[in-house]
């Protein structure tokens, strides 16, 4: 194995890893930006109110993508146990 298949690989699994993070880590980072302005103009400082719209958002995210995510990954561990006789030659 060659070091730059190996680094191919972690490339790979890395920018999969993001891809399937992103959607998630974008709605909290929008929905903690509206929060943040929200308290900023009613300067309400509740912790909680920063803290359920995010989870809410998250898990609302994640189970829509869920079907999407179970499908990328399958897809990419099969590619992966698929090139396992070439990656051993």
């Amino acid at each position: 194995m060659s070091p730059q298949l190996v680094v191919d690989m972690a490339r790979n699994a890395i920018m999969l890893a993001l891809m399937v993070a992103a959607p998630m880590l974008v709605v909290a980072l929008v929905l903690g930006l509206l929060v943040s302005v929200f308290q900023a103009v009613t300067q309400i400082q509740e912790q909680t109110l920063a803290f359920v719209p995010k989870l809410l958002g998250v898990a609302g995210v994640f189970l829509l993508a869920l079907p999407w995510i179970l499908q990328t990954l399958i897809r990419y561990t099969t590619e992966l146990l698929r090139s396992i006789p070439q990656l051993a030659s």
